[in-house]
Protein backbone atom coordinates (compact mmCIF):
# COMPACT_ATOMS: atom_id res chain seq x y z
CA UNK A 1 0.00 0.00 0.00
CA UNK A 2 1.26 3.17 -1.17
CA UNK A 3 0.50 6.08 1.42
CA UNK A 4 0.92 9.68 -0.04
CA UNK A 5 3.18 11.97 2.33
CA UNK A 6 1.33 15.14 2.83
CA UNK A 7 3.93 17.68 1.71
CA UNK A 8 3.10 20.40 4.89
CA UNK A 9 2.83 20.04 8.40
CA UNK A 10 -1.06 18.82 9.34
CA UNK A 11 -3.44 20.31 11.70
CA UNK A 12 -6.61 19.10 12.75
CA UNK A 13 -9.51 20.30 15.24
CA UNK A 14 -9.67 20.21 18.64
CA UNK A 15 -11.68 18.29 20.81
CA UNK A 16 -13.01 20.37 23.64
CA UNK A 17 -11.27 18.16 26.35
CA UNK A 18 -7.75 19.02 24.06
CA UNK A 19 -8.64 22.78 23.95
CA UNK A 20 -9.16 22.87 27.83
CA UNK A 21 -5.80 21.07 28.51
CA UNK A 22 -3.36 22.53 25.53
CA UNK A 23 -3.33 23.46 21.87
CA UNK A 24 -3.25 20.56 19.54
CA UNK A 25 0.46 19.76 18.14
CA UNK A 26 1.36 19.66 14.66
CA UNK A 27 1.97 16.33 12.99
CA UNK A 28 4.20 15.43 10.36
CA UNK A 29 6.48 12.46 9.08
CA UNK A 30 9.38 11.30 9.74
CA UNK A 31 12.25 12.80 8.59
CA UNK A 32 15.52 10.91 8.17
CA UNK A 33 16.76 13.19 10.64
CA UNK A 34 13.90 12.47 13.26
CA UNK A 35 15.17 8.59 13.84
CA UNK A 36 17.75 9.61 17.22
CA UNK A 37 15.05 11.95 18.80
CA UNK A 38 11.94 8.87 17.81
CA UNK A 39 14.37 6.70 19.76
CA UNK A 40 15.07 8.19 22.91
CA UNK A 41 11.36 9.91 23.25
CA UNK A 42 10.44 6.00 22.70
CA UNK A 43 12.95 4.54 25.11
CA UNK A 44 11.37 7.47 27.80
CA UNK A 45 7.46 7.18 26.87
CA UNK A 46 7.70 3.30 27.76
CA UNK A 47 10.62 3.54 30.50
CA UNK A 48 8.10 3.12 33.49
CA UNK A 49 5.31 1.74 31.41
CA UNK A 50 3.71 -1.53 32.41
CA UNK A 51 3.34 -4.98 30.80
CA UNK A 52 6.09 -3.66 28.26
CA UNK A 53 9.66 -5.24 27.41
CA UNK A 54 11.66 -2.22 26.92
CA UNK A 55 12.26 -2.80 23.71
CA UNK A 56 9.96 -0.25 21.54
CA UNK A 57 12.67 2.02 20.67
CA UNK A 58 14.36 -0.60 19.14
CA UNK A 59 11.18 -2.22 17.33
CA UNK A 60 10.84 1.10 15.40
CA UNK A 61 14.77 1.24 14.21
CA UNK A 62 14.03 -2.10 13.38
CA UNK A 63 10.98 -1.43 11.23
CA UNK A 64 13.05 1.53 9.44
CA UNK A 65 15.34 -0.38 8.56
CA UNK A 66 13.70 -3.65 6.97
CA UNK A 67 11.40 -0.90 5.45
CA UNK A 68 8.17 -2.03 7.41
CA UNK A 69 7.34 1.87 8.54
CA UNK A 70 4.16 2.07 6.44
CA UNK A 71 3.71 5.30 8.48
CA UNK A 72 5.82 7.17 10.95
CA UNK A 73 4.43 10.24 12.26
CA UNK A 74 5.62 12.75 14.75
CA UNK A 75 4.02 15.40 17.07
CA UNK A 76 5.48 18.68 17.52
CA UNK A 77 5.57 21.32 20.14
CA UNK A 78 7.58 24.10 18.68
CA UNK A 79 10.76 22.35 17.07
CA UNK A 80 10.51 18.98 20.18
CA UNK A 81 9.11 16.01 18.78
CA UNK A 82 6.71 15.30 21.41
CA UNK A 83 5.29 12.21 19.97
CA UNK A 84 5.28 9.62 17.96
CA UNK A 85 3.53 6.86 16.13
CA UNK A 86 4.08 4.14 14.30
CA UNK A 87 1.97 1.77 11.24
CA UNK A 88 3.61 -1.58 10.15
CA UNK A 89 2.37 -4.22 8.20
CA UNK A 90 0.92 -7.54 9.18
CA UNK A 91 0.09 -10.87 8.48
CA UNK A 92 -3.50 -12.45 8.96
CA UNK A 93 -3.26 -16.32 8.71
CA UNK A 94 -6.61 -16.26 6.51
CA UNK A 95 -4.80 -14.27 3.43
CA UNK A 96 -6.38 -11.08 4.05
CA UNK A 97 -4.95 -8.21 3.06
CA UNK A 98 -4.63 -4.32 3.34
CA UNK A 99 -4.02 -4.77 6.94
CA UNK A 100 -1.80 -2.65 9.63
CA UNK A 101 -0.87 -2.68 12.88
CA UNK A 102 -0.62 0.25 14.83
CA UNK A 103 1.93 1.16 17.41
CA UNK A 104 4.49 1.96 19.36
CA UNK A 105 3.00 4.62 20.03
CA UNK A 106 4.87 6.84 22.18
CA UNK A 107 4.38 10.77 24.37
CA UNK A 108 7.19 11.94 26.01
CA UNK A 109 6.27 11.20 29.82
CA UNK A 110 6.24 14.76 30.70
CA UNK A 111 3.50 15.79 27.57
CA UNK A 112 1.19 12.83 28.56
CA UNK A 113 -2.49 13.69 28.97
CA UNK A 114 -2.66 16.98 26.54
CA UNK A 115 -4.10 15.22 23.82
CA UNK A 116 -0.67 14.09 21.65
CA UNK A 117 -1.47 10.91 21.66
CA UNK A 118 -4.92 11.08 20.63
CA UNK A 119 -4.10 13.65 17.83
CA UNK A 120 -1.65 11.02 16.39
CA UNK A 121 -3.81 8.34 16.69
CA UNK A 122 -6.85 10.03 14.87
CA UNK A 123 -3.79 11.56 12.23
CA UNK A 124 -2.35 7.60 11.93
CA UNK A 125 -6.14 6.68 11.48
CA UNK A 126 -7.05 8.88 8.61
CA UNK A 127 -4.12 8.20 6.38
CA UNK A 128 -4.79 4.74 6.80
CA UNK A 129 -8.85 5.54 5.59
CA UNK A 130 -7.40 7.61 2.73
CA UNK A 131 -4.59 4.64 1.83
CA UNK A 132 -7.48 2.21 1.30
CA UNK A 133 -6.39 0.22 4.12
CA UNK A 134 -8.83 -2.38 4.96
CA UNK A 135 -7.97 -2.26 8.83
CA UNK A 136 -5.77 -1.76 11.65
CA UNK A 137 -4.90 -3.95 14.90
CA UNK A 138 -3.50 -3.10 17.63
CA UNK A 139 -2.65 -3.98 21.23
CA UNK A 140 -3.36 -2.10 24.56
CA UNK A 141 -5.93 -0.81 26.59
CA UNK A 142 -9.62 -1.32 25.85
CA UNK A 143 -10.79 1.82 27.85
CA UNK A 144 -8.45 4.13 26.17
CA UNK A 145 -8.17 2.80 22.32
CA UNK A 146 -12.26 2.11 22.46
CA UNK A 147 -12.88 5.92 21.74
CA UNK A 148 -11.41 5.74 18.77
CA UNK A 149 -13.07 2.46 17.54
CA UNK A 150 -10.79 -0.14 18.19
CA UNK A 151 -12.86 -3.05 19.60
CA UNK A 152 -12.32 -6.62 20.32
CA UNK A 153 -13.15 -9.13 17.29
CA UNK A 154 -13.97 -12.28 18.06
CA UNK A 155 -12.05 -14.68 15.46
CA UNK A 156 -9.26 -12.05 14.65
CA UNK A 157 -6.54 -12.95 17.20
CA UNK A 158 -3.17 -12.29 18.47
CA UNK A 159 -1.40 -15.93 19.69
CA UNK A 160 -0.52 -15.48 23.00
CA UNK A 161 -1.61 -12.12 24.18
CA UNK A 162 -4.86 -11.97 26.57
CA UNK A 163 -7.97 -11.52 23.94
CA UNK A 164 -9.32 -8.25 25.78
CA UNK A 165 -6.25 -5.99 24.80
CA UNK A 166 -6.35 -7.25 21.17
CA UNK A 167 -8.03 -4.53 19.20
CA UNK A 168 -9.06 -3.92 15.82
CA UNK A 169 -11.09 -1.36 13.62
CA UNK A 170 -12.25 -2.36 10.11
CA UNK A 171 -12.44 0.78 7.62
CA UNK A 172 -13.97 -1.18 4.45
CA UNK A 173 -15.52 -4.66 3.43
CA UNK A 174 -15.25 -7.50 5.58
CA UNK A 175 -13.51 -7.67 8.85
CA UNK A 176 -10.50 -10.27 8.62
CA UNK A 177 -10.79 -13.27 10.66
CA UNK A 178 -7.19 -15.85 11.65
CA UNK A 179 -4.26 -14.83 13.66
CA UNK A 180 -2.29 -11.94 12.73
CA UNK A 181 1.50 -11.72 12.87
CA UNK A 182 3.50 -8.59 13.02
CA UNK A 183 7.04 -8.29 11.06
CA UNK A 184 10.00 -9.68 12.33
CA UNK A 185 11.32 -6.42 13.37
CA UNK A 186 9.15 -6.67 16.82
CA UNK A 187 11.78 -9.40 18.16
CA UNK A 188 14.38 -6.75 18.28
CA UNK A 189 15.93 -6.16 21.44
CA UNK A 190 18.95 -4.05 20.27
Amino acid sequence: MNIEKPKDVLHSSHTSTQRRMAPEPQVRDELPADAAAIAQLTAAAFANAPHTSHTEQFIVDALRRTGQLTLSLVALKGEDIVGHVAVSPVSVSSGARGWYGLGPISVAPDRQGQGIGATLMQRALQRLREAGAAGCVLLGDPAYYGRFGFVVRPGLTLPGVPAEYFQAICFSGEWATGDVKYHEAFDATA
